[in-house]
């Protein structure tokens, strides 16, 4: 089995290869190759049971799809995208790589489809977003509500949902959007995600340092960890699609919970000092943002079909100290 990843030198993509080389397979076949490929060359797993190559990308340019798709890869995760803040500040750097970059590739898979006489057709996994939604929204949104995107983002996603619907039941190719949660608590540095908060306030003091909360404690918000992420994108590799008949985006599990309850958390897992590092200064740019974002689904269809997620935000918290500190706080 052949493995494209895109994206791969993403907090996301990176774990996600780290996943795949602890395991060697997928779905039961063994992995031959994995080409790895991001804005930026990412770094080759260690000790991977499978040969690896990597390279440096613009999925953007028109030139970088097909041949990146010349190798006939059977899995191909699509991660790379620009985040909502950045997005929402540059209109044209959104479109090219959440929208263009998507089109791009499903493009060139089509055109490699036809040219095999139909004989290639690859599984494509594509993280979509729950910004595909916008207000008003329910108390609990469920698999039946609309997609209303109220950001360039959102939009983006939505969009590239619907191409890769209509590509796999074109028989193109087969296809699975996942639409993640706010990802938290993202390892590193802070990013340009309006989103970026959640994590900060739980990392940053966690290790020792300042945080900033923009937001009112009362802001509720749907969360997922990394290590759900990853599980949910190898289970949509994994999984039968049949099951999914025309409906080929799925709103993942995750955690409702406030900010507050997300500082009650951090509270209860790693003590009071840490929590006074946390210090309130309002930003109403992000305040507006972040008002047009859901906060809380019953992910019915993803549930059924297999996907897992924590049980609490206490969860998630303790996952990041396990994978990011060794079990330690400090």
């Amino acid at each position: 089995m052949k493995i494209l990843v895109i994206g791969a030198a993403g907090m996301i993509g990176r774990k996600l290869v780290e996943r795949l080389a602890r395991d060697g397979a997928l779905g039961g076949a063994a992995i031959a190759q994995a080409h790895l490929v991001d804005i930026v060359a990412p770094a080759a797993p260690q000790e991977a049971p499978f040969a690896t190559t990597t390279a440096a990308v613009d999925i953007g340019a028109a030139y970088v799809a097909p041949k990146l798709i010349a190798g006939e890869p059977d899995v191909i995760f699509l991660l790379a995208s620009i985040v909502s803040g950045e997005a929402e500040s540059d209109f044209d750097k959104g479109y090219a790589i959440n929208l263009d970059g998507a089109r791009g590739l499903f493009e060139a898979i089509r055109r490699r489809h036809l040219a095999s006489e139909g004989r290639y057709r690859p599984r494509v996994l594509f993280t979509s977003s729950i910004a595909v939604y916008g207000a008003p929204f329910p108390a609990v949104i469920d698999d039946e509500f609309f997609a209303t995107p109220l950001t360039s983002y959102g939009a983006q996603k939505a969009i590239s949902e619907l191409l890769l619907a209509d590509y796999s039941r074109r028989g193109f190719f087969d296809g699975v959007g996942i639409r993640l949660p706010t990802i938290c608590v993202r390892p590193g540095k802070p990013n340009l995600a309006a989103s970026g908060f959640f994590s900060n306030i739980i990392r940053e003091p966690l290790a020792g340092r300042a945080a900033v909360l923009p937001v009112s404690e009362d802001v509720r918000h749907w969360h997922a960890s990394p290590r759900s992420a990853v599980g949910f994108l190898v289970h949509a590799a994994t999984m039968d699609t049949a099951r999914l008949g025309a409906r080929r985006n799925l709103t993942m599990p995750g955690v409702s919970v406030t900010v507050g309850q997300q500082i009650e958390a951090l509270r209860a897992v790693a003590g009071e000092a840490v929590v006074r590092l946390i210090r309130r200064e309002a930003d109403e740019t992000i305040m507006r943002i972040v008002a047009g974002w859901p906060s809380n689904f019953a992910a019915r269809r993803a549930l059924d079909l297999g996907f897992v997620v924590e049980a609490n935000f206490e969860d998630i918290i303790r996952i990041h100290i396990e994978d990011e500190h060794g079990g330690r706080i400090g």
